[in-house]
């Protein structure tokens, strides 16, 4: 049993830090411009939180060497009056820290807010062709693990840099100020830890996504079995299931013992180097003191000082590499952002008269190949003519192009050859939105959303009052079957529609296009997927919907399409046949004659 197997990776991926990819991340930057009062203001947080945090060394300093009596220079003080000034450096400092927090917070949190809501204004007004292409996962991922990658970056990575980057500016300086030899020694020990650090944590993070991957693996089993339990049981498979994602866990459990053993050799190899280079410099520092060139708190606070630098620098290392996804982050978002959309309204429109329709559709001489597969040309020289109110019918054998007809006429692409008018004025010539606010299309596969019935059906009409839905309701032949619900047109339907049966599901959908109230109709194989009984009320529900309206009705069962006004036979792409039902089953040797027989042998 051969399965496509998919790993979900929400970590955005790395990109090398250069010119041209900070360039790009300089879009976050844009949507922080409404807010870079605030944004400015935690800067001076920042710089101020950071200060206060570097003078408690020096305090400290103070204080051990008051309780000593060798206190020198400023601040020459009793060590209560130092212990206090310490503590009301501490209350400020934590004030600091948390409006640098808070304002950070704040930007960071409407900034990320903005970017998704064009995110998704922008993915909404994409073409057809766009998500022909690309995964609902991947698209998904975008507005979710992209953009707190970059609020991450916004709320904390920026904010540590620049915090990181004046702790090491001060510390070192003080460092320096205290003595250069021990300074000397402790920065050649520190760049060697850094290295080492650099070494182990890119492995470890090799490892982890490995991990992350493994377990990804595990979870596409478990969403695969349980999706297909009814195949499973069918086949007997429970143990073969079993087998694979114990397998697949097995694995899991190898990679994370095995990071668990690098994190602990990593753990304990920092502990040492950290706490070696402390006693190489205690160890110096105290030969310092007996020759009377260093205090015991000048020691203390050479000390703290340089536990502060280390840490800064072992934590750029991993702020290294969230700036690094971030990077990518932004790369992929603005990759999206600059995509082509359709020019479609975002805002609610009223229907203007100037591009009222009729319902004469004409389709002159058709070509057309999808944008993702030109060396196949789907739509050959077809010609379609449609007075107002009359009933199209295109049948015709899988793959004929059926479907991209309606595709076609809905706007969800532009025709490669010939052209398409609507009561002779040309499709381009009508805004996109003003077209599709007189089509309606019920397809096979209905879609409904996760809502209630009622909120479904007034996906129409957006605002319609309960009256007009239960109209529509009973013009589909769903009223009946909606009021048996206990919660009525309050009921959940679940995701797509899950709750609801087949018939049901497509009378939502008719409802929901009668409501609509459109000038021309698209009707899918709406019926071809139904049971006798669900069919023969959804086929009630559709002649009550295509009355007095240019409807299109793409059929597989040719009994439902008998008394269309013209029935068009399409083959590879091209109008085999065209005429009505008495006219084409007259036809010697017709495809349409020859389906026809085919179905009735089958029935």
């Amino acid at each position: 049993m051969a399965r496509g197997r998919e790993t979900n990776k929400e970590e955005s991926p790395k990109v090398k830090i250069s010119k041209e990819s900070v360039k790009e991340a300089m879009m976050i930057f844009r949507y922080l411009r409404p807010y870079n009062k605030v944004f400015i203001t935690g800067l001076v947080f920042i710089a101020l939180s950071s200060g206060t945090t570097m003078a408690f060394p020096f305090l400290l300093n103070k204080l051990i060497d008051s309780a000593h009596g060798t206190i020198q220079g400023p601040l020459s003080y009793s060590p209560g009056i130092i212990a206090l000034i310490m503590i009301a450096v501490l209350t400020v400092q934590m004030i600091f820290s948390f409006l640098r927090i808070y304002l950070f917070t704040y930007v960071g949190e409407n900034a990320v807010a903005d970017m998704r809501k064009d995110i998704y204004r922008q993915m909404v007004m994409m073409p057809m062709d766009f998500f022909a292409q690309r995964r609902v996962g991947e698209l998904s991922s975008r507005i979710t693990a992209d953009v707190s990658q970059i609020q991450d970056a916004v709320t904390s990575v920026l904010a540590e840099i620049l915090r990181g980057v004046l702790v090491l500016i001060i510390g070192i300086g003080m460092i320096m100020f205290i003595s250069i030899k021990m300074t000397m020694l402790m920065l050649s020990v520190v760049p060697v830890i850094v290295v080492f650090a650099l070494i182990f944590s890119k492995f470890i993070r090799k490892l982890s996504r490995q991990a992350q991957d493994q377990l990804a693996e595990s979870g596409t089993v478990v969403q695969e079995t349980l999706q297909g339990i009814s195949n499973v049981k069918a086949f007997s498979n429970e143990w073969y299931e079993l087998n694979r994602y114990n397998k697949s866990i097995s694995s899991l459990v190898k990679l994370a013992v095995k990071n668990g053993q690098f994190r602990g050799l990593f753990v304990s190899f920092m502990l040492f180097s950290v706490f070696g280079a402390i006693v190489l410099v205690v160890w110096y520092g105290a030969g310092l003191m007996q020759q009377g060139h260093l205090t015991f708190g000048q020691l203390t606070e050479f000390v703290v000082y340089t536990a502060f630098v280390g840490g800064t620098m072992a934590g750029f290392a991993e702020l290294y590499s969230q700036l690094q996804k971030t990077l990518g982050a932004t790369q992929r978002i603005r990759e999206l952002l600059k995509e082509t959309t359709e020019d479609v309204a975002i805002t609610p429109v009223e229907l203007q008269e100037e591009y009222r329709l009729h319902g004469n559709v004409s389709l002159d001489h058709i070509g057309f190949s999808y944008p993702s597969r030109k060396e196949i040309q789907v739509i050959k020289d077809v010609s379609i003519s449609a007075l107002s109110g009359q009933q199209i019918a295109i049948v015709g054998p899988s793959g004929a192009g059926k479907s991209t007809l309606a595709s076609l006429l809905l706007g969800f692409y532009t025709p490669d050859k010939g052209s398409i008018s609507f009561d002779g004025r040309p499709a381009s010539s009508i805004p996109i939105t003003q077209l599709r606010k007189q089509l309606a299309l019920v397809p096979q596969d209905i879609l409904l959303f996760g809502g209630t019935i009622f909120e479904n059906i007034a996906y129409g009409k957006p605002g319609a009052s309960m009256e007009e839905v239960h109209a529509a309701a009973g013009k589909a032949n769903a009223h009946d079957f909606i009021s048996g619900f206990p919660e009525g047109y309050e009921t959940i339907v679940g995701e797509r529609g899950v709750k609801l049966s087949g018939g049901q599901r497509q009378r939502v959908a008719i409802a929901r296009a009668i409501l609509k109230d459109p000038v021309i109709l698209l009707l899918d194989e709406a019926t071809s997927s139904l049971d006798s009984e669900s069919e023969s009320l959804v086929q009630e529900a559709l002649q009550n919907l295509m009355k007095n309206r240019t409807s299109f009705v793409i059929a597989h069962r040719l009994s439902t399409i008998r008394n269309a006004d013209q029935i068009i036979v399409l083959e590879n792409g091209k109008v085999k046949e065209s005429g009505t039902h008495a006219e084409l089953i007259g036809i010697e040797e017709g495809l349409y004659r020859n389906l026809n027989k085919l179905q009735l042998f089958e029935a």
